[in-house]
C-alpha cells in the first residue's frame, strides 16, 4: 500500500513552511466545499497534503467549518496518514502555554450533528471510537518530541465545545473539575471523521492560554501572543515526522475502522446512495 500524509493547519498554521508546492485543488465532495483548496507539494522528499482548517486569512469560524468536505477531500486525495493542529486552551497548571499535548481522548460537549459522520442517510454505521487516535501515529509523535527535548505532554483528553465563544468561568471551573486536560473547537469532528474514512489520524494541541479558571479572561490577543512558542515546536516536530514518513506500523486497526460496523442490510442501501459512500463502504459492500 502506498502510504500518504496530510496535515490540517490550526490557528497560526495556513501554510506549511518549507513545503514546495506542486498543485492546488478543491475537489467536489458529496459534503460540499472544503475550506479551501488542498495543498499539494514536496517535503523532504516526501508528497503531503495540506490544509488550513480555517482557510486562508482565517476567515472560517469552528462551527461553520466543513469537516465533512475537508476529511473526505483528504481521503479522495489519497491520504492515508492526517495529522491535525489545533491550539487550545489549558486546565492543568503544568500544562503550560507555549507547550503542546499529544491528544490521545476527547469528550464532546457539542450541539451540531451535522459535522459528527459521513453516513447522514439511508445507512447505520457504528464505528468503535473507544481509542480516538491512530498508537501508531501517537506513539511516533512523542517518540520525536521527546528526541528533540521539547515541552510536550504524551497524552491528554481534549474536551470539545461549540464555539465560537469561550467558556465562561462556571464552564471552566466545570470542566476543570471532570479532569479535562484541554479544551478546543475542531478537533473531535475530525477525529470522528477520519475515523470513518479508516484514515490513521493523530492531533497536535498547542496550549494558548488557561480557559478562564485562572481568573482570566481568554480572548483573541492572548491566543495569538502566546501561540508563537507552541508553533515553533510544532514546526519542529512535523518536520522531523515528514524527514522519516512513512514508519512501520505497529498493531493498528485504523484502516480496517468500518469492518463489521455497516448495520443496513445492503439489499435495502439504493445504487444512489451506494454510489455517495463507494469511496468510504465500497470494500464492505
Amino acid at each position: 500500500m502506498q502510504y500518504k500524509l496530510g496535515i490540517i493547519g490550526g490557528t497560526g498554521i495556513y501554510d506549511l513552511e518549507g513545503l514546495k508546492v506542486r498543485d492546488r485543488i478543491l475537489p467536489d465532495t458529496p459534503y460540499g466545499k472544503a475550506s479551501g483548496e488542498f495543498i499539494i507539494g514536496d517535503m523532504n522528499g516526501k508528497e503531503v497534503v495540506f490544509l488550513p482548517r480555517h482557510g486562508r486569512g482565517h476567515r472560517i469560524a469552528p462551527t461553520f467549518i466543513n469537516y465533512r468536505a475537508n476529511i473526505y477531500g483528504m481521503k479522495q486525495l489519497g491520504v492515508t496518514h492526517l495529522i491535525s493542529i489545533s491550539a487550545v486552551g489549558s486546565f492543568k497548571d503544568e500544562l503550560k502555554p507555549g507547550s503542546i499535548v499529544f491528544v490521545d481522548q476527547y469528550v464532546d460537549r457539542t450541539k451540531e450533528r451535522v459535522h459528527d459522520t459521513f453516513f447522514d442517510e439511508g445507512v447505520a454505521v457504528h464505528i468503535a471510537f473507544a481509542d480516538p487516535v491512530c498508537p501508531s501515529l501517537h506513539a511516533k509523535l512523542i517518540e520525536i518530541a521527546k528526541g528533540l527535548g521539547i515541552d510536550y505532554a504524551p497524552w491528554g483528553t481534549y474536551l470539545n465545545i461549540e464555539g465560537p465563544a469561550f467558556s465562561t468561568r462556571a464552564e471552566s471551573r466545570l470542566y476543570r473539575s471532570w479532569g479535562m486536560d484541554v479544551i478546543g473547537m475542531t478537533n473531535l469532528y475530525e477525529a470522528k471523521l477520519a475515523k470513518e474514512a479508516e484514515i490513521h489520524f493523530a492531533p497536535i494541541a498547542q496550549v494558548t492560554d488557561y480557559d478562564s479558571w485562572k481568573e482570566e479572561s481568554v480572548d483573541v490577543a492572548v491566543i495569538l501572543g502566546n501561540l508563537g512558542k507552541a508553533l515553533s515546536i510544532t514546526r519542529a516536530v512535523i518536520i522531523k515526522f515528514i524527514e522519516g514518513f512513512p514508519y512501520p506500523e505497529n498493531a493498528c486497526a485504523c484502516e480496517q475502522a468500518l469492518r463489521g460496523t455497516l448495520v443496513t442490510d445492503p439489499a435495502f442501501i439504493p445504487d444512489s446512495l451506494k454510489k455517495k459512500y463507494e469511496l468510504l463502504l465500497n470494500k464492505y459492500l
